[in-house]
């Protein structure tokens, strides 16, 4: 017969207070034993005798009691685990109070240790047993049943399995991933308090921003109450609260690297409230203000803020890391495992989260040079041959435009030598004062160390110098040098230096400096003569471009007048202008003929070149006589010149002719009147043809005499006119009447 689930399992035992047996569940308040779990305390931070040896006591019946617990059979442990309120808050107080291992604690000794140790590894085997239904074939509770006793008694909560994921997921990866995958398969209701968990998680990055007096929204635009504490900045926050900040911000962004590290499922969760674009803003603002702060008040307290340095620069890692894996769940993974038909929807919420983030430049530099998002892109190019090019194209150009002003290959050099193999071994105790900067000159490598930040831009010249008076101004007493230090260690921000210095709150480092120190003047690298630009450079006078100069074009002096006669007779230059056009023979001498010379190159006017290029039928086989020997040459007659007795030998009718050309032709400089009106009036009327325009019909209205009867074109006249006589003359006046008197002209 098969053993039924503990939760369903009856049992038979004697009643203590009568003595006859009696059935009762197997879980039940009275088969608990009566033990009292004593609370955790975290191990003393000194090496103090008294205070380990109390530790140490503590510790010990803790993990005894733990064993025992641990060594119970199923049915006795389970009634143990929900009835014994003592032991629930045991595991609480360790979860709370056991040291993470970013945490700060000198290095203890053997014996806590060992105990530390064994005390680490009982507390983990009870919450694995605690989140196993099932240890064998006899001893197991049914899957429902232990779904609502992880969940009506506590057992397990959000910050309970956070805790968790951060403390034993370093070594214990696989068996904690089974055990929370267990918690939330057999009970769904633990993704619901996920996702009402989430806006608390949200509002931790809200208060970071808060405290730090980097708050955007509108709830730092309301006015401060007269009993409010006034807000304080990061540059005048004390160094302790800003340790407390900035250890916060490193705790919570590891704790939910590690669970989304166990426990990727919670991803989509985690996108629901849109945690990508809101970690990318948060890191946007508060990062560089955090750096720059931990950089100026370097010289405060050096171990102190080293430390800080690597704890911040574990936060961000951590931070994008956070934002890869939940890309990496709710987008890439899918469009892997996924067929080419359903993979446009995960492609879009990747572009769709890369486009909200395009003005975070910061954050874009640093996910590319650990993630680069150029690979992504080519993962979705391979998964889809529908893809917006133009949109991941704008992508890519506002990941490269994020890295203006920044060397990458520097950049990503200095990230890979942060995170290495181990990405925790800067919070294992290894000194870290090569990655703080201890000098102003090395403040660009130390932007870089741990992650790709932009060199801020350097002040000179005529800036530097205005912003050197405006403190002068006001405080003439300091010397150029003092205030140029000053200005350099606050980031040129003249008001932050003027209100240090009137409250006296300076850097240790400038209150060591002499306040009378005159500024030293850098010599200009580039000489005077090379930097020099002007109209003139390298021209031929141009002593400084070269080492001869032609003296001759030099007048020293004032030149000798010279009148205009001396002028128009200097014909130098018309002299030097024949050659040039006796080259072209624009310019040629008149040359004397004698009597019987033939001029060969002289222009005849009135010779016929017609048939001098053309030798027709020069290669027919016709007789040489015929062909080749020309005609006498004839005068065109429109050329010839006419002769007085020549026109005697023509006809009368030729005589006639002549005598009408003789004849002077009258003259048209003003031409008649009256045929420019017939012109005129026979434009008029084509133009009216063309548009259609009849005659005027006044006639054919008019008619005949009465009692003769009317023509057919007289009867159509007059009833046209009578239908279209309202369109012209006076004949509308009845429709002009009412519109006066509709409007109160006229009295009606």
């Amino acid at each position: 017969m098969p053993a039924l689930p503990l939760d369903q399992l009856q049992i038979t035992h004697k009643d203590p207070k009568t003595g006859k047996p009696r059935t009762s569940p197997a879980l039940h308040p009275e088969q608990k034993a009566d033990r009292y779990f004593v609370l955790y305390k975290p191990p003393p931070k000194d090496n103090i005798p008294a205070l380990v040896e109390e530790y140490l006591e503590r510790a010990t019946f803790v993990a005894n009691d733990l064993d025992w617990l641990l060594a119970l059979p199923h049915d006795k442990f389970w009634c143990q685990v929900i009835f014994d309120e003592t032991l629930q808050k045991c595991l609480d107080s360790y979860l709370h109070y056991v040291p993470r291992k970013f945490d700060e604690w000198v290095a203890p000794t053997p014996e806590v240790a060992d105990i530390q140790k064994h005390l680490h590894r009982s507390v983990f085997l009870t919450f694995l047993r605690m989140s196993t239904h099932k240890e064998s074939k006899d001893h197991y509770i049914s899957p429902s049943a232990f779904g609502e006793i992880l969940y009506n008694n506590f057992l397990f909560d959000i910050p309970k399995i956070l805790d968790l994921c951060v403390l034993f997921g370093k070594g214990n990866s696989p068996l904690l991933q089974k055990m929370i995958g267990n918690i939330f398969t057999q009970q769904p209701s633990y993704y619901n308090d996920l996702d009402e968990t989430m806006p608390t998680i949200l509002q931790v990055f809200s208060n970071i921003l808060q405290h730090c007096g980097l708050q955007g929204d509108a709830t730092s635009a309301t006015p401060q109450k007269l009993e409010e504490k006034g807000r304080l900045t990061l540059g005048d926050m004390p160094l302790l609260e800003l340790k407390d900040v900035i250890l916060y911000l490193c705790d919570t962004c590891t704790t939910l690297w590690a669970f989304l590290d166990i426990f990727p499922l919670a991803c989509q969760t985690f996108q629901k409230h849109d945690f990508c674009s809101r970690i990318a803003s948060f890191y946007e603002v508060a990062i560089p203000e955090l750096e720059s702060t931990v950089k100026k008040r370097r010289l405060e307290d050096s171990k102190l803020l080293s430390d800080l340095w690597q704890r911040l620069s574990h936060s961000k890692k951590k931070l994008l890391e956070v934002f890869h894996i939940i890309l990496n769940h709710i987008c890439l993974l899918p469009i892997l495992e996924s067929s080419c038909d359903s993979v446009q929807g995960f492609i879009e919420e990747f572009l769709q989260i890369f486009s909200s983030l395009l003005q975070e430049k910061r954050f874009l530099r640093d996910y590319d040079a650990l993630f680069p998002v150029a690979e992504d892109v080519s993962l979705l190019q391979q998964a889809s041959s529908v893809l917006d090019e133009t949109r991941t194209a704008y992508i890519l150009q506002a990941v490269e435009s994020a890295w203006e002003g920044v060397d990458r290959r520097k950049a990503t050099d200095a990230k890979d030598t942060l995170v290495a193999d181990d990405p925790n071994r800067a919070l294992n105790g290894v000194p870290v004062t090569a990655q703080m900067p201890s000098h102003p000159e090395n403040l660009e490598e130390a932007e870089g160390m741990g992650a790709t930040a932009a060199p801020g831009p350097a002040v000179c010249g005529v800036e530097l110098d205005s912003l050197i008076s405006q403190v002068k101004d006001l405080l003439p007493d300091l010397g150029e040098g003092f205030i140029l230090a000053c200005l350099e260690h606050y980031c040129y921000n003249p008001e932050q230096v003027i209100n240090n210095i009137l409250e006296d709150r300076l850097a240790p480092a400038l209150n060591q400096l002499d306040r009378s120190l005159d500024r030293q003047v850098k010599p200009d690298p580039t000489p005077l003569l090379a930097s020099r630009h002007n109209v003139f450079q390298n021209d031929e006078f141009d002593v400084f471009s070269r080492d001869s100069v032609d003296l001759n074009r030099i007048h020293k002096g004032r030149r000798k007048e010279e009148n205009t006669r001396t002028l128009v007779n200097d014909k130098r230059e018309v002299a030097a202008q024949r050659r040039r056009y006796e080259q072209y023979s624009v310019v040629v001498e008149e040359v004397p003929l004698e009597p019987g010379e033939y001029g060969g190159d002289d222009y005849e006017d009135e010779y016929d070149d017609t048939y001098d290029g053309n030798q027709i039928g020069a290669n027919d086989a016709d007789s040489d006589d015929e062909l080749v020997s020309r005609r006498p040459f004839t005068i065109p007659q429109i050329l010839r010149t006419k002769v007085p007795g020549e026109g005697q030998e023509k006809e009368d009718d030729g005589e006639e002719e002549e005598a009408e050309d003789d004849a002077p032709k009258p003259d048209h400089f003003v031409q008649d009147p009256a045929v420019l009106r017939e012109k005129a009036e026979a434009r008029r009327m084509a133009f009216l043809a063309r548009k259609g325009y009849r005659h005027d019909s006044s006639t054919a209205v008019a008619g005949g005499p009465r009692g003769h009867g009317q023509s057919r074109e007289t009867t159509q006249e007059r009833r046209k006119k009578e239908a279209n006589k309202a369109t012209r003359a006076n004949h509308n006046r009845r429709t002009m009447a009412d519109r006066k008197r509709s409007k109160g002209m006229i009295p009606s």
